[in-house]
């Protein structure tokens, strides 16, 4: 069974909802093939970023309380065994270069890059949208890049990335993460291991009948 993940590497509940997803994934024990595909929450970021709380006061209209909204994504991942630090978090970057990136790494190492990613933005701080931030996490998962930083500097990877993004725009995604499993059945938001668990039955049984 093939799982579409379209998410965004900016966005926390995409990290919470991939920790749930593969949670699911290790008690089910059947083997399945993920796709990543892009999606842009603010796709108007600029190509150097902003400052992220005072982008995040912004969005919000100056009205939300940012120590209680970050407080709840704070325990919604601790409940799913990431972590967040929103002290650190300095930049909000545009994400179109970590998502040509991920277009671009191995297939078996695109998990562990995303996680890389997720990583070092929600829980040391570190700019993402920075070409040598994202090839010392490329490196740290085994990739070569010399080999991507020639890839990024051709281009390459932007029209799989614009794919994802038409694509979404086209069925209507407006939120990530939103999840496809087996072509035909979606899942959307940070949704808990057991639904995602009787997602899996659903698609699996739909294939064999």
């Amino acid at each position: 069974m093939q799982i579409q993940v379209f998410h965004d590497t900016v966005c926390p509940w995409c990290r919470i909802g991939k920790e749930h997803l593969f949670t699911a994934l290790k008690q089910w024990g059947q083997p399945v093939e993920i796709q990543w595909r892009a999606f842009q929450l603010d796709p108007t970021t600029p190509k150097e970023g902003l400052p992220f709380k005072e982008t995040m006061t912004k969005k919000f209209g100056g009205r939300a309380d940012l120590p209680q909204l970050f407080g709840q994504v704070v325990q919604a991942g601790a409940a799913a065994g990431v972590k967040f630090d929103f002290d650190k978090v300095e930049r909000m970057p545009n994400t179109i270069l970590s998502h040509q990136m991920i277009a671009l790494m191995p297939e078996e190492l695109s998990t562990e890059f995303v996680e890389a990613v997720n990583r070092a933005y929600f829980e040391e701080g570190k700019d993402i949208g920075q070409l040598e931030v994202l090839l010392e996490l490329a490196a740290e998962v085994g990739a070569d890049m010399g080999t991507l930083k020639a890839q990024i500097e051709r281009g390459e990877g932007l029209e799989e990335v614009e794919e994802d993004f038409n694509f979404g725009r086209q069925v209507g995604i407006t939120g990530v993460p939103f999840f496809v499993l087996a072509g035909k059945y979606a899942l959307t938001g940070a949704q808990p291991v057991s639904a995602f668990l009787q997602a899996f039955e659903q698609a699996s049984s739909s294939k064999q009948a």
